[in-house]
């Protein structure tokens, strides 16, 4: 008897085990899609592209007028909107730092000046921000625009207009410590 209770059981097991062999396993998780490539971005050294604008205040921005300076271009996605405030914000709060190391500093995106003025007044931003709602100094500068925004990346451009240091995921806050930073490293 107790080999045909072992026999029962052994069958059971089997037919259990066929049973669960024959439903369907589940189909695996979707991969995580693969974050896009890093942009390849001017080099530090390239000489930075020229190109005229103007700005949300009025004011004609000449990128070749201003040899003998250092620029700041900073691209951000879309005005008003948290990230970008708190990186403008971030601007203003150090402008008197950055203006005493003769830095000159303008913000670009693909807003219009309307929109610009509107964000430079309600943050009481001192610094010009551009227009560019056609992608051409994004283009210029190979910062990638998604959706119609431009991504979050910072030039220093130094007094012999080229470039000095490219951040290709420009920080939100401390951005202005860091362009200090860079122009005491010369």
């Amino acid at each position: 008897m107790s080999m045909t209770r072992a026999l029962v059981a052994f069958v059971l097991l089997a037919s259990a085990g066929l049973a669960r062999a024959a439903e369907p396993t589940p189909a695996p998780a979707p991969l995580a899609p693969t974050p896009p490539p890093a942009p390849e971005l001017l080099p530090v050294g390239a000489p930075a592209p020229s190109f005229t604008a103007m700005a949300h205040d009025g004011t004609k921005f000449d990128l070749a007028k201003l040899k003998g300076k250092y620029v700041v271009l900073y691209f951000y996605p879309k005005d008003d909107t948290t990230g970008c405030t708190k990186q403008a914000c971030d601007i203003r709060d150090n402008w008197g730092k950055l203006q005493k190391a003769g830095v000159a500093v303008f913000g670009v995106s693909t807003q219009d000046n309307t929109s610009h003025k509107a964000f430079a007044e309600k943050y009481k931003l001192p610094f010009p921000l551009l227009p560019d709602d056609k992608g051409e100094i994004a283009a210029k500068y190979k910062v990638p625009v998604v959706d119609g925004k431009a991504r979050r990346i910072t030039y220093l451009i130094g007094k012999d207009g080229k470039v000095k240091h490219v951040w290709p995921k420009a920080p939100t806050v401390g951005q202005a410590n860091e362009i200090l930073a860079q122009i005491e490293t010369t």
